[in-house]
């Protein structure tokens, strides 16, 4: 006997996923059987996840657009759901960025830096999530998943705007789930710790991911895989009953006191 999570027939979004988490969240969907619109502001980081899909026998579209911008996110919202037969049954919010910013001293933010990350986190998830939630409502419900940060659990120093924008995104995902809970909508969220992404990869070198790895207590990091699995679990009837949750996926970041400072002294991510 076997169980096997199964989103035949159904449609999912997934925004930024023309690369790391985003793009994989973005198979699995589509291993999983649902038609995928990938969605990133670079065509061809779009073009390479959609070939990727239906190179495993997926089905999948791309929609380029700038979220930043909130008429082109809600024309992106639409256009996404209309190139997937006019229905939206899954929706993952992956947009999340440090855009023009650095990490810094918390003394040391300004005005400019704190709108911005609030602004390319917390507002683009917020507003993605309204349009989501509108179109699910008029075709009887759906599942909108947020991606969050394993960084809104404990403190992240030199991180304090990206880390505060990305816990609002935690509160906002509890409020979306008692308000559109009675439209047949359920809104969960992921906080993945540090990931081996491509960007992470390039960041750190191989003596600072073994000591990320040496704090945590399964002793390992996030794989890409992970989350795309859990994504589709979370949104999968299996988890019917699962609404207004965060759930981490950080091999157990967020216990250790030991986090190593990142190789410019910023804490890690």
């Amino acid at each position: 006997m076997s169980i096997e999570i199964d989103h035949a027939g159904k449609t999912a979004l997934v925004t930024g996923s023309g690369a790391g988490i985003g793009a994989e969240i973005a198979v699995w969907f589509a291993r999983a059987g649902a038609f995928v619109c990938v969605h990133d502001v670079r065509a061809d980081k779009v073009a390479a996840v959609v070939q990727r899909i239906e190179s495993e026998g997926g089905r999948a579209v791309g929609v380029v657009a700038d979220a930043r911008d909130d008429a082109a996110l809600d024309a992106m919202i639409d256009e996404s759901v209309a190139v997937l037969g006019g229905r939206l049954d899954i929706a993952v919010n992956n947009i999340g960025m440090y855009g023009e910013f650095s990490p810094g001293p918390f003394s040391t933010l300004d005005g400019a830096h704190w709108r911005g990350l609030v602004d390319q986190n917390l507002v683009i998830t917020a507003l993605s999530a309204a349009a989501e939630a509108r179109h699910m409502s008029a075709s009887g419900g759906g599942v909108i998943l947020n991606v969050t940060s394993g960084e809104t659990t404990r403190p992240a120093p030199f991180m304090a705007a990206y880390g505060a924008a990305k816990a609002a995104i935690n509160h906002l995902t509890q409020t979306m789930a008692v308000e559109l809970g009675p439209l047949g909508i359920r809104v969960v969220a992921i906080a993945p710790g540090t990931t081996l992404t491509e960007t992470v990869r390039d960041v750190f070198d191989e003596e600072h991911i073994a000591a990320l790895i040496a704090a945590t207590p399964l002793q390992r990091m996030t794989e890409l895989d992970e989350l795309g699995r859990l994504a589709v679990f979370l949104t999968s009837d299996l988890a019917r009953c699962i609404t207004g949750q965060l759930i981490l996926a950080d091999a157990g970041a967020h216990l250790s006191r030991n986090r190593p400072p990142n190789p410019n002294g910023e804490a890690g991510q």
